[in-house]
């Protein structure tokens, strides 16, 4: 691909965010977070981005360094001090749970008030009317998938498939449009009444099909056409059309 893909989407807010998704994922302690595995985990993401070829914002490797960082710091044996002149050592990882905790904390205040924003647009002051149709349908609510879901998704893919390494040996100018990957990712999923897996979206090697088919699914959520759902933490994504909900 000639140009990076830049994701535009509200839940894909910043590196904070994605560490309390990995909290929340992984059912870490927010109080004592095991930085070696959040880091090994964060770097993850990372790196499938950059296969995916995603715009990554400075501020995300800017956090993948404050990690590593902290990592080395608490891998480094405890210097020895002498008692008359003990005094209290900092934890490395102090300031990055005060800082977890603080955008947590608005992070709710602004999920509530979204919620309330949403429950007043849904108040109405009109004459009494009678219903003549009952049968109308709910209103669309999307997938409850975020952007990290979907990256962790094709991650697994990724590994299964073993495509990290290389995927292609010889680089090949077999580039397809999204608008035509698009159309046939919709074809596949509205023939799928019972929704269709991930994975089986991906059944070529090429690096460019990859990059495409996770652009072209990442479009065709934004515009409502499908939704993907996940059961539990780590289940395997399945694809909807969004007019089958």
């Amino acid at each position: 691909m000639s140009e990076a893909y830049e994701v535009k989407t509200e839940a894909f807010e910043g590196p904070l965010d994605l560490l309390l998704h990995l909290i929340n994922q992984y059912e870490i302690d927010i109080y004592d977070i095991p930085v070696a595995q959040i880091t090994e985990q964060y770097m993850n993401y990372i790196h499938t981005m950059q296969q995916l070829e995603l715009n990554i914002a400075s501020e995300y490797l800017v956090m993948a360094a404050t990690l590593l960082a902290i990592k080395s710091q608490l891998l480094l044996p405890n210097q020895v001090v002498e008692a008359e002149e003990e005094e209290y050592e900092e934890d490395p990882r102090d300031e990055l749970m005060h800082r977890l905790i603080e955008y947590r904390k608005y992070k709710q205040a602004a999920d509530e008030l979204k919620e309330r924003e949403l429950e007043a647009n849904q108040i109405y002051t009109r004459p009494p009317k009678v219903l003549e149709e009952s049968n109308s349908k709910s209103p669309v609510v999307p997938g409850d998938v975020s952007i990290y879901d979907m990256i962790a998704a094709m991650n697994k893919v990724m590994e299964r498939k073993k495509w990290n390494q290389p995927m292609e040996t010889k680089i090949q100018r077999t580039e397809i449009p999204i608008k035509v990957r698009m159309e046939e990712i919709l074809t596949a999923v509205r023939k799928s009444e019972s929704g269709i897996h991930f994975d089986q979206l991906f059944p070529q090697r090429s690096r460019s099909h990859v990059v495409v088919t996770f652009m072209a699914i990442l479009e065709l959520m934004k515009g409502k056409e499908i939704y993907c759902v996940q059961e539990k933490h780590f289940d395997e994504l399945i694809i909807y059309n969004m007019g089958d909900r």
